[in-house]
C-alpha cells in the first residue's frame, strides 16, 4: 500500500498547521514523522489515516495498480495512539475478541499469542480498567502489531512505558513492521530508530 501526498496542507481556522507536503510513503517502508510537541505530527497522521480531510492538496492510496477510496482506508490500517482508548469494562479476552472482529490476525497469531506477547497469559479474565497505564499502552500496541493490515501507524508509541517496556516495543516493532508500511509519529529517537525514512513537519510550515 502506497500513500501519495500532493501539496497537502491542513489548517485550523486561518492558521496553517502544515502546508505544501509532496511526499510518498511506499509499501513496506518504515517512516518517522518528526517535530516538537504541538507541531502537527498527530494532525498529519490523522490526515493520512482518513480521520481528517486535508484543507489543501490531494491524497491518494494505491494497492498495486488499484486505487483505494479514502473512505475505506481504515480497513487497511492498524493504529495505536494515546488518544485512542481501550474499553475498560472488557476483560483482556473480551478486548482481544472485540478488536479482531474488525481486523484479521496476522499469520501465525491468535488470541493466545496476543496474550503471550503481552506476558498476560494468566490475566486473560482481568478487566482492562485494572491494568496500569503502561499495560494499557502495551495492549494498544499489541493489538495494532498483531492485526493483519498493510499499514501500521504508531503515534508516540512508548507513552507510559518504562525502560523494559521500551525494549519490548522495539523488539516487536522491528518484527512486525518488516512487511508493511509503518509510520511512527515521535519526537523521541528511540521510538523511531528502526525507521530509515524521516519527514520533518518543521519543513512544511
Amino acid at each position: 500500500m502506497n500513500i501519495i501526498l500532493q501539496n497537502i496542507g491542513r489548517r485550523f481556522n486561518r492558521e496553517w498547521i502544515f502546508k505544501g507536503i509532496d511526499y510518498t510513503f511506499e509499501a513496506n517502508g518504515s517512516y518517522a514523522i518528526l517535530g516538537p510537541n504541538g507541531s502537527g505530527k498527530s494532525t498529519l497522521l490523522q490526515v493520512l489515516n482518513g480521520s481528517l480531510v486535508p484543507s489543501a492538496g490531494t491524497i491518494t492510496y494505491t494497492d498495486g495498480s488499484a486505487t483505494v477510496d479514502a473512505g475505506d482506508i481504515f480497513n487497511h490500517l492498524s493504529l495505536a495512539a494515546p488518544y485512542l482508548e481501550v474499553i475498560e469494562e472488557f476483560s483482556l479476552n473480551e478486548m482481544i475478541d472485540f478488536h479482531f472482529k474488525f481486523k484479521k490476525f496476522r499469520p501465525g497469531i491468535d488470541k493466545s499469542a496476543v496474550a503471550d506477547i503481552l506476558n498476560l497469559t494468566g490475566s486473560r479474565n482481568k478487566l482492562v480498567k485494572y491494568f496500569s497505564s503502561g499495560m494499557k499502552q502495551r495492549l494498544k500496541l499489541a493489538l495494532a502489531f498483531c492485526a493483519d493490515s498493510p499499514i501500521l501507524m504508531l503515534d508516540e508509541p512508548t507513552s507510559n512505558l518504562d525502560a523494559q517496556g521500551i525494549d519490548w516495543y522495539l523488539n516487536l516493532a522491528q518484527k512486525f513492521s518488516e512487511d508493511r508500511l509503518t509510520i511512527v509519529c515521535s519526537n523521541q529517537e528511540h521510538e523511531y530508530s528502526f525507521c530509515p525514512n524521516r519527514l520533518s513537519i518543521s519543513d512544511y510550515k
